[in-house]
């Protein structure tokens, strides 16, 4: 073949390449002009135009409140208002929707299925925005990025048994129950299943508790901890800080036992399966009938599944990634202690027969918690607090005062004799003593407590310290506290101390001594920027150790000045009087 012929195998293979370069390069220039950037989850939104609405709205809010007008809410009491906001949360529960992605088909263009979707999550997005025009009502942020929910939409088309993972500690709070209604609206057959992560940081009797209230409610769940499988790969013994005895626990309940990564991978499996052969039974019948042919069991019987998808959904940072590497055997996703860090789903294939696709992690919309809330739970990153005395005091209301003695080994400051002796700790109180223990100190020469507040919201996720949340209606045992952080000596023997002082401020209780009240207007006076920003003057101590090694100065001896006339010595005045003159004077 000659160089000047155009025809031929290798001109069209030219050909064909250039034209997918070019095809390319107009779908980039077309993302380009969209204004495509990385994908990266949006909880906050940050252009003008909605922080013009949201001062619009605090205005309202704040003429609404101190407005004279006739309001129902300005004379309730905060107890009346909780149960005000309940009865409204109650009543908009099922305005809380997942996304739905609008129905597509082969067919249908990407411009067009684009058009489509975006039309969909707007009118999303005005349905939540009505529900922040609610007075009464506090919608916590969620995910406002379109290609993040398009991800989740994926992975729920995909699978054959959706994972939904949750914390241990608070499972009610990472549970979304409309997202098991989406996945049953995308096929009916399909099911979700709560793998109850971290459960290595609950007692027996709490996890017994969690599997009453789940079965009771028909939510299928098990009981995992990827800490503890990740160390069982690397051959480390992992000892449960609870003290949990699995062997004793799988004799009497079968479903509180944590699960190993060989069981939760045979479970995941025989749940898939079921659910496939279900589909394809279902099927089958529905085509021998429209064909005229009786129901045939054999066939059902016969079919195999050939390989099933599990997709994981969650929250930020409740253990997905950890769970698909321990379940993999190796690190195949990337993990970090910041919410966000998994961007696109990904396929794993575990085997033939198994196949597990993450998903990113996605902040549903909820009235349940605050901002706060979402921060100290590990769902909001933590870099971006502005106000970390609210979040450290969300951390100081659920865990107990002696466990973070306990855990720190630091003194909180003791209640006042006419506060409630049963107070959490302020966050100030618990940031300050920790700065002073750990000798953080800012450029300003102040307690830096934003380092204080990051370092204990990280032991708090992590589970350095000690809490969990119960099931609905159960209260907590005692015996239950006592499991989770007993006190060490450093607590012993500040309590053995602490009984004399109790004794002595009982004689006094009715009446605060002056310092107690001078001690007050000091704290408030620091709490609210009124403390005087000039360094107290220290005297000079009379023996100050730089002057000891001097000689002490003597005493000048004036004894030799003093003469016989016991005089002083002193130069004194000495006047000369001429004598007067006797001689007679002439005539």
């Amino acid at each position: 073949m000659g160089k000047d012929e155009k025809f031929g195998p290798g001109r069209a293979l030219m050909k064909h390449h250039n034209q997918m370069i070019q095809q390319s390069k107009e779908k980039g220039k077309y993302y380009r002009s969209q204004q495509k950037k990385v994908l990266e989850s949006v909880t906050e939104v940050t252009d003008i135009e909605t922080v013009v609405e949201q001062a619009d709205e605090a205005h309202r809010l704040f003429s609404a409140v101190n407005s004279d007008s006739g309001s129902s809410t300005i004379n309730m009491t905060p107890e009346e208002k909780r149960e005000e906001q309940k009865k409204e949360e109650t009543l908009h529960a099922s305005s809380l929707r997942v996304p739905r992605r609008p129905p597509w088909n082969t067919k249908m263009s990407v411009e067009e299925l684009d058009a489509n979707e975006r039309r969909a999550f707007l009118e999303w997005r005005r349905s939540l925005a009505r529900l922040e025009e609610n007075d009464k009502l506090v919608l916590t942020p969620f995910e406002k990025n379109l290609d993040i929910w398009r991800q989740l939409w994926r992975v729920v088309e995909r699978s054959d048994l959706l994972v939904m993972v949750v914390d241990a500690r608070d499972p009610l709070f990472y549970r979304c129950p409309d997202l098991e209604a989406f996945a049953r609206e995308v096929d009916g057959h399909k099911k979700t299943l709560l793998l109850v992560n971290k459960a290595d940081l609950l007692p027996d009797s709490v996890r017994d508790k969690w599997a009453e209230y789940f079965r009771g409610h028909g939510i299928l769940f098990a009981f995992w901890s990827a800490k503890a499988a990740s160390a069982d790969l690397e051959g480390k013994t992992f000892s449960f800080s609870t003290g949990m005895q699995n062997s004793v626990q799988e004799l009497v309940h079968a479903d509180t036992k944590v699960y190993g990564r060989e069981e939760l991978l045979a479970r995941l499996q025989s749940e898939a399966e079921l659910i496939v052969s279900v589909r394809n039974s279902v099927s089958t019948n529905m085509t021998g009938r429209s064909h005229g042919h009786p129901n045939d069991e054999n066939l059902t019987g016969h079919m195999t599944c050939h390989n099933v998808i599990v997709g994981f959904v969650g929250y930020p940072n409740v253990g997905k990634s950890s769970t698909i590497n321990a379940l993999v055997g190796e690190k195949r996703t990337g993990v970090t202690s910041t919410p966000g860090k998994t961007k696109h789903f990904q396929t794993l294939i575990i085997s033939d027969k198994l196949t597990l696709c993450d998903c990113p992690g996605l902040v549903f919309p909820s009235f349940t918690s605050s901002r706060y809330e979402m921060i100290a739970s590990g769902v909001l990153p933590i870099h971006r607090m502005t106000e970390h005395r609210e979040a450290v005091q969300v951390v100081a209301n659920r865990v107990p005062r002696h466990v973070i003695e306990n855990v720190y080994k630091i003194s909180l400051p003791k209640p006042k004799p006419y506060e409630p002796q049963s107070r959490p700790p302020l966050a100030a109180e618990f940031l300050r003593t920790y700065c002073a223990s750990r000798g953080y100190v800012a450029s300003s020469g102040l307690p830096d407590e934003t380092r204080a507040a990051r370092q204990i919201l990280k032991d708090y996720i992590d589970g350095k310290l000690p809490h969990f949340e119960m099931p609905l209606g159960m209260p907590i045992n005692k015996g239950d506290k006592e499991d989770v952080a007993k006190p060490g000596p450093l607590e012993i023997h500040r309590s053995d101390s602490s009984d004399v002082e109790d004794n002595l401020s009982d004689e006094y209780e009715g009446t605060p001594s002056l310092e107690h009240v001078l001690s007050d207007l000091n704290s408030f006076d620091m709490a609210n920027g009124l403390a005087s920003t000039k360094a107290p003057v220290k005297k000079k101590s009379l023996n100050a150790p730089h002057k000891q090694h001097k000689k002490p100065q003597r005493k000048k001896d004036r004894s030799w000045r003093v003469r016989n006339d016991e005089g002083d010595g002193m130069p004194a005045v000495r006047v000369f009087q001429k004598p007067a003159n006797t001689v007679p004077l002439k005539a």
